[in-house]
């Protein structure tokens, strides 16, 4: 069958294409409902679909933007994701939403298909590894937001949480309720990922300033998989920790999976307070105490600060990082 066009509807219609046009761009300044009632009849019985290739080419846009995440495991990147795509709807803005795995070579790989691909845009949550990349992308202007993390020397925004206040409040609620031998546990610190090296910064200033012993065997930064292992170590210290900082929700994770293979009790035997609000955390037994971050107030930041940029056709950045607020969840972990 010959495909239906915007002629075909324009006719049935009794309109012009300008008018078909208009409605197809949502601009219905001067249309009467008469005429859109119409226009909407046609392109239902006729089956019409939209050149959404063609139209890209004509308006220079697809409407379409690109989200990387570091890893879709992480509480974190799934609501921020969700989050940006709310601001997009809005907007009229479609997703692709890409995994990396804390891999540059798969970022890599997903920041050229998503430019092939022409989205306007892309929200990076960037693995560090691919400098090169991000700065030839600003040298042809090209609409960039970071996200979660910062890249040093690039003149590019990044949404983030304030990480060395969010572990202080963990820390200082550990004191407040008498704890004294405080460790903290994060994924690994390979390529210097932002949240991980502050929060850890954070946990030591505090310690410093209630005048406690910062000790490197409470410090641990290890991939997921060694987690369990490098707890096991930890609690077989003379004198093993009394309360964990969990640094992320996968640590959390793993914290909470060997507690319970070897029958912990929490928080009698040990402490715990986990940065990211998982879903998990008010009714685990215990309800564990966290740290949450704002991320759908982040997600949308993001979206506006990239929509913003795509409008401006410029990826030129005047725009500082912007910082969120963490907040502590007292629950019954500590």
């Amino acid at each position: 069958m010959k495909p239906i066009t915007i002629t075909d509807v324009a006719q049935h219609a009794k309109v012009s294409k300008s008018t078909v046009s208009q409605y197809l761009n949502k601009r219905y300044d001067y249309m009467g409902e008469s005429t859109k009632l119409r226009i909407e009849d046609s392109i239902n019985e006729l089956g019409y679909q939209p050149n959404y290739v063609a139209r890209s080419l004509k308006q220079k846009s697809t409407k379409t933007i690109g989200v990387i995440v570091a890893n879709i495991l992480h509480n974190f990147s799934t609501e921020v994701s969700r989050a940006i795509e709310d601001a997009c709807h809005v907007d009229d803005f479609h997703l692709i939403v890409c995994n990396a795995d804390d891999d540059p070579h798969k970022e890599k790989k997903y920041i050229d298909m998503l430019r092939a691909k022409q989205v306007d845009g892309i929200i990076i949550f960037p693995t560090g590894g691919n400098i090169d990349l991000y700065e030839k992308m600003l040298r042809e202007e090209y609409p960039v937001v970071f996200v979660d993390r910062s890249v040093p020397g690039l003149p590019v925004s990044s949404i983030m949480l304030k990480n060395e206040k969010a572990a202080s409040m963990a820390v200082q609620h550990f004191i407040t309720r008498g704890y004294r031998r405080i460790a903290i546990m994060t994924t690994t610190l390979t390529r210097s990922v932002t949240p991980r090296i502050e929060r850890i910064e954070g946990y030591k200033d505090t310690l410093t300033r209630y005048k406690l012993p910062v000790r490197d065997d409470y410090i641990n930064s290890v991939p997921r998989s060694d987690i369990q292992m490098q707890l096991d170590r930890m609690l077989q210290l003379d004198d093993p920790p009394e309360a964990i900082l969990a640094g992320n929700d996968l640590t959390l994770i793993e914290i909470l999976k060997y507690t319970k293979q070897h029958d912990i009790k929490i928080p009698d035997e040990i402490a715990i307070i986990g940065i990211d609000d998982v879903s998990f955390a008010s009714f685990y037994t215990p309800a564990i105490t966290t740290i949450s971050q704002p991320t759908f107030e982040m997600g949308k930041k993001a979206a506006e600060l990239l929509l913003y940029k795509i409008r401006q056709q410029k990826a030129e950045d005047q725009h500082p990082d912007y910082r969120f607020e963490p907040t502590l969840i007292e629950r019954d972990s500590v």
